[in-house]
Order: C-alpha cells, then structure tokens, then sequence
C-alpha cells in the first residue's frame, strides 16, 4: 500500500480536516489545527506531504520520526500540529486495514468507557449555575468553566470575589459531589494565581487548570503551596520533551495534552507514559471536533493513567456546526451517566460524512480568538 494523496478541508466552526488516501482505496482521517491558525497549519502539512507520497502508511513510527527529526528545526504549535493530523489518519488507514480499533494496535484497551466533562458558560453566576444544573441533569459528572475574565499581573480584589463567587454559586446549585474544573486559561500571573487558588480551596475543585502560563511553570511551586486542589497544565506543551521538565518539577496532578496539537496518537501515547512513571493523571484536552476526540478515545482506552476526558459538544465555541455534524454514525459516541464509550469501530472508529465535509468546507472560516484589553489599555491574555 502507498500514500497517493493528502487533501485538507478548512471547517466551521474552526476546525481542518485532513483526508489521506491510499492506493488501494483506503482512506485515513486526521484532524490537524491550531486555533485561529488554520491556514498555517495547513501550509505545514502539505510541505509534510512532499515526503510521505509514495510511503507505505503503515510505518507510522518512521514517518513520525522524519517529520520531526528530518527538519533542522522542528517543534511548536505549527509543526506539531501538522505531525498530529497526519499522524492520527494513519492510524486510521492501518487500523481500516487491518480490521481493529487503533486501541487494540497499541496493546488493547484497559477501560470500556471514560468519564467525560462538559464546558458551561454564562455571563453571571445565577447564568452559570443554571447552565451547571442543565449540563448535571444530562447526566454528566463534572463540568469545566473559565475561573476569571482578564486579570492583570497585580489587580484589584473585587476580581478575586467574583470569580470565588461564581465557583461558589456552582458549588451551592449543583451539591459537594460533581467535579468540577476551574481553567485560569493562562489569564492569571503568578501574583494573583497563588491569591485565586487559596481562595478557591474550599470550593473542592476537581482541578484548576493552567493557573499560570506553561513558560511561567516556576511558579507552580508556590501554587501547590498554597493549595492541595490538583493541576493541571498541557495544552500549550507541544512534545514528550515539553513535558518532560514539567513532570521532573513534581508541581502538576494532571497532563492535559492535545492529540490533534502534540504529535498525535504516537507522541501523545509516550506521554501518557511518561506521565505514568510520575504517578501523574492524565485529561487530554479536546475542545475541537469529532475526530480529535475520536483519537483522544483510543489513547484514554489504553492509558492506565487516564481518568477523564474533555468533550466539545455543545461548547460555546461551536457555532454553525458541531462534533456530530460531521459523521454519519453519530452513535459512535454514546454518552451515558457521564461516561463516553470507547469506540469498537475500525481505525477510529468514526465514520467520516465527505460530502458534507466538503460542503462546510466551501464556507470555511477565519476563525480568531478574541482580543481582550485591561483597563489601561493593554493587552489581556485571552
């Protein structure tokens, strides 16, 4: 079998998909992206395809490896994303192939099922707390939300007592046993990051997410000193060797990275091991669409150390279209008492709606993060 084409579809609401196909008319889904970087991304995969025409799809170890050690650099949201994408649709042609979930190629699956979470919004605490209600009536578990809006390095206490207000109302409507995750996003610096976490210790999160920026991560040590609540941080962290510093600190509960951003279901795989060896928990983030979340499965279904899932559906994000927009077995992933199955299908296990994909496609978009501001008019982390 040879790799004879790779075609990639920029999708709302602010995804891309990657299609590659075969010689013998097996195809492989990827979903390479970065958020508000599409097209940039996209440029990257197709300078990766001028090497895997022509390769046989099976060697996916191999390939990865040369995409990134056949550059002299190599690393970053851009490159790692693109690696990510293609790396996900091979799986999936070899699993196609050969007839098994990509969970029972990587040593067969530990778990049938995985806790999932749900994001929650809102503008108010009482907007909040009834959308936590609505989301805990469905069934889920636990929830996630954004712990604050824009916080400079030093700010002002009312800041502080509305976010532990917010966490506080929750709390109250949804009672002492669903879990729920507070992301700080990387809005907050060191200063007030120790503030929020000890002011938030009574509320019993499940994790707070991000407290400070991955680049700042020195300043973890004095977080988890003034709190025992988990964190949690690996978005923006690209490769096993990103991580690695991260886990040798002790400072962080749980690793959060991203198939479609950190190299895909191979990289991620060893990172889900490596965070293992550190007795670590691992939350793969997922805010993005149908076949992200179908490789965040297959991972969650053979990592030992896995113990939640994050799921877009419904997020505030997906206008337009949403994850099961874009498959037509839409049964795939079944949710049920706040758990996800783990898909059984071929590959992973998803089945791809081309013509609709093709179809969003033709729209497209541009999608770009907001630009927040403080008051002084500097920029805010968004």
């Amino acid at each position: 079998m040879k790799i004879t084409k790779l075609t990639t579809y920029i999708v709302p609401p602010r995804w891309m998909f990657l299609k590659i196909e075969t010689d013998e008319g097996i195809t492989g889904w990827g979903e390479p992206v970065v958020e508000g970087r599409a097209l940039t991304v996209q440029a990257a995969v197709h300078e990766l395809e001028d090497y895997l025409i022509g390769k046989d799809p099976f060697l996916i170890e191999d390939h990865w490896n040369v995409m990134y050690r056949g550059g002299f650099y190599r690393g970053g949201a851009i490159h790692m994303s693109a690696i990510a994408g293609i790396d996900q649709a091979l799986w999936d042609i070899k699993g196609k192939a050969l007839g098994q979930p990509i969970h029972s190629l990587l040593g067969g699956q530990v778990r049938d099922k995985i806790k999932v979470y749900s994001w929650i919004g809102g503008d108010r605490p009482s907007d909040v707390a009834n959308n936590a209600r609505e989301v805990v009536a469905r069934g889920f578990k636990a929830i996630k939300l954004n712990g604050c809006e824009e916080m400079q390095i030093v700010d002002s206490w009312d800041k502080v007592e509305r976010a532990v207000e917010t966490i506080a109302v929750i709390r109250e409507a949804i009672g002492p046993h669903i879990g729920i995750g507070v992301d700080f996003h990387g809005r907050v610096h060191r200063p007030m990051a120790k503030v929020l976490a000890k002011e938030l210790q009574p509320y019993n999160l499940m994790f707070i997410e991000e407290p400070v920026l991955s680049e700042n991560r020195e300043a973890l040590k004095e977080i988890a000193n003034h709190c025992s609540t988990p964190i949690a941080l690996g978005e923006r962290l690209y490769s096993r060797w990103d991580f690695k510093q991260v886990l040798t600190d002790g400072y962080v509960d749980i690793l959060q990275p991203d198939l479609s951003h950190a190299g895909g279901i191979t990289e991620c795989r060893k990172i889900a091991a490596m965070a293992e060896a550190y007795d670590v928990a691992l939350a793969p983030h997922c805010p993005l669409g149908p076949i992200a979340l179908a490789a965040c499965l297959q991972v969650d279904a053979v990592s030992y150390n896995a113990f939640i899932q994050e799921q877009s559906l419904g997020i505030h994000y997906n206008t337009g279209n949403d994850i099961l927009d874009y498959i037509s077995n839409k049964e795939v992933f079944h949710y049920e008492d706040g758990f996800v199955s783990i898909p059984q299908g071929p590959g992973l296990g998803i089945e791809v709606d081309e013509e609709y994909v093709i179809a969003r496609a033709a729209e497209g978009h541009r999608w770009r993060n907001p630009l927040w501001r403080h008051s002084d008019g500097s920029v805010a982390e968004w």
